[in-house]
This record gives C-alpha cells, sequence and structure tokens, in this order.
C-alpha cells in the first residue's frame, strides 16, 4: 500500500510517499480501506519531531483520523463487516491506504454524510464534546468560551454547544469570524493582539462556566480572568506555547478547575469508552442535522505537502481533508 513514511523530521518536503506492507488485523482489528485522511495539528508537530507517535512503530505513518470502508476483520471482531462505511482516529498510522484498528474504535458513518467528508469528523468531534461536556461540564443554559473558533476543533464546539442548549462564545481573527456566526456562535471576539477579554467580560460578566483553550501561551491567564467562579478550564493544545507566566491567585480565588488533557496517549481502554458514548450521545445528532462537519478544502494524497502548508499557514476554515481513493 502507498503511505507517508517520515524518515527525517522538518518542514512538509519530509512527508515521502512510498509502498510500504499491508497492515495485518490482530484478533480484536479491523482493516480499514482508507478513502479520505484529515489535517490536524498534532501531524505538523510529529512531521517536525515536537510529538511522537506513542506506538513506536516503524516505519513512521503520520495521520490521526480517517474514514473508509472496512476491508478486514480480525477472528473476534464481531461489531463491523467487510464493506461497512467507518470513520476513527488512531494514534497514527493514518495517512496510508489502510490501516488497523481495534474494532471499538470505530465509528459508523452517519447515513447523510459522504464517506470523505467524513473524515472531518473524528478528531475533532470527539475531542471538542470530550472537552466541553465530559470534562468541562457544559451543560444546557451555561456559557462556553472557545479559543481558535475557525478551526476544526472550533467550528465542531460551536455546533456541539448550540445541540446541547448552551451558548457559546469564539475568539478567532477577523476573517474567520462571520463563519463562526453562520455556524451558530452567540459571541464572536476578535483574538489577540485585540482585546477580546475587555468585550467578553462586557458582554458575559459573570464569567465562562466553561473554557476550551487550544492556544496556551499568553491566552493562559486571559483565561483564568474570563472563567466564572467554579467553572472550568480544559487546555487541549499549546499552538501559542506552553510557558507563560500566570496568576495562579485567579485560579485559587475562583474555586475554578484546570484540566490538562489530550486523546491520543490514553490507554486504549479510555478511548474505547470514550468512542463508544460518543457514538451513543452524538452519532445520532448528525442524522438529525444539528451536527455537520465542516471542511476547508481537499487535497489528493499527492499533494498532502500542500495541504501542511495551508495548515501552518493558519488559513483554513474546518478540516483540510486528503484523499486516498
Amino acid at each position: 500500500m502507498r503511505a507517508v513514511v517520515l524518515h527525517s523530521h522538518g518542514g512538509p518536503e519530509v512527508l515521502t510517499i512510498e509502498e510500504v506492507d499491508d497492515p495485518v488485523p490482530g484478533p480484536d482489528e479491523v482493516i480499514v480501506d482508507v478513502a479520505a485522511t484529515a489535517l490536524n495539528r498534532a501531524d505538523l508537530l510529529q512531521r517536525m519531531g515536537l510529538y511522537p507517535d506513542p506506538r513506536k512503530r516503524s516505519p513512521e505513518i503520520p495521520g490521526l483520523e480517517f474514514a473508509g470502508t472496512v476491508g478486514a476483520v480480525g477472528e473476534r471482531v464481531t461489531m463491523w463487516r467487510p464493506g461497512d462505511r467507518v470513520m476513527g482516529i488512531e494514534a497514527g498510522g493514518a495517512y496510508a491506504e489502510r490501516i488497523a484498528t481495534h474494532e471499538r474504535q470505530l465509528l459508523a458513518v452517519p447515513e447523510g454524510v459522504d464517506l470523505v467528508a467524513a473524515a472531518a469528523i473524528p478528531e475533532v468531534f470527539l475531542t471538542a464534546w470530550d472537552a466541553l461536556v465530559l470534562q468541562g461540564g457544559l451543560t444546557s443554559g451555561r456559557w462556553a468560551l472557545v479559543h481558535a473558533g475557525g478551526s476544526g476543533v472550533g467550528t465542531a464546539s460551536i455546533q456541539i454547544a448550540k445541540a446541547i442548549g448552551a451558548r457559546i462564545a469564539v475568539t478567532c481573527s477577523a476573517g474567520k469570524a462571520q463563519a463562526c456566526r453562520d455556524l451558530g456562535a452567540d459571541l464572536v471576539l476578535e483574538r489577540s493582539p485585540h482585546d477580546w477579554l475587555t468585550d467578553a467580560r462586557a458582554a458575559v460578566p459573570q464569567g465562562f462556566d466553561t473554557v476550551l483553550d487550544v492556544i496556551g501561551g499568553e491566552e493562559v491567564d486571559r483565561n483564568l480572568q474570563a472563567v466564572a467562579t467554579r467553572g472550568t478550564i480544559v487546555q487541549v493544545g499549546l499552538m501559542g506555547g506552553g510557558t507563560t507566566p500566570v496568576n495562579v491567585g485567579l485560579l485559587l480565588g475562583k474555586r475554578a478547575t484546570w484540566v490538562g488533557t489530550t486523546l491520543r496517549t490514553r490507554p486504549i481502554e479510555e478511548k474505547v469508552a470514550v468512542t463508544r458514548r460518543f457514538a451513543a450521545e452524538v452519532l445520532p445528532l448528525f442524522d438529525a442535522g444539528a451536527l455537520r462537519p465542516v471542511i476547508d478544502s481537499v487535497f489528493p494524497f499527492e499533494q498532502i505537502a500542500d495541504a501542511h502548508r495551508l495548515m501552518e499557514r493558519n488559513a483554513n476554515t474546518g478540516k483540510i481533508l486528503v484523499t486516498l481513493r
């Protein structure tokens, strides 16, 4: 099969497509013939040597999410049959024509979603739902604040918040503001260096019950000022840096909770539990029309380096997809 193999780390030019051995399913695994994969910030970091695949497999094939059809199943698999339309996330290996994954980490592609478009669902919707609802405690009537509202996680967060009856504010660049409003964001704030915090305090003086932050850096201290008393900040990423001065007194005074989280390095048992609950509680919302994948652009596999360059420019609103079939 064809796959992107990393023989070294660096810029997009190190993404080399070559022939590698097909994966062989374990007893509880499914082989998926990948129709499309999608880019995530973690892919860029892995390419640069800053976020290695925790599985430490050789050859090193990046890629966290995929959609396709079941090609083969292990001897103990009961949930899927060859030909089923599926999607899912893995710790790596999705930049390839085939991938092996545990049967309980797979999700059925919603009936109304195209197979290629389905690759835009697993990572961002699982991340947003897990961070906002499971860990952040967001419920109907409460306020969420989400940074990078035009990103994949941001566009998923807006839809999830509205689907559960919550209210949501997002920060984003000026060029992505209208797209966030069109998705249903209640409050759109231009990101730093604009003073979004002053605008947020004026609009939501009681503070935000749940803050989802993929930026880190200088936004960390602002998050502590923006979060409500006994609110929760969920730190999902560090695009703006991982080291910054913080007024810890705000955390104490507000009796707030600050949660660090990542899906990639969790044990398989935790990943399966989150995936199965997502399948039961969130997937039906796609069939109901409350949620939909937001796609910025689609690249053929041979142009995956150009897809990386687009994400590096932070020019996308929603997901960047790469088709393999």
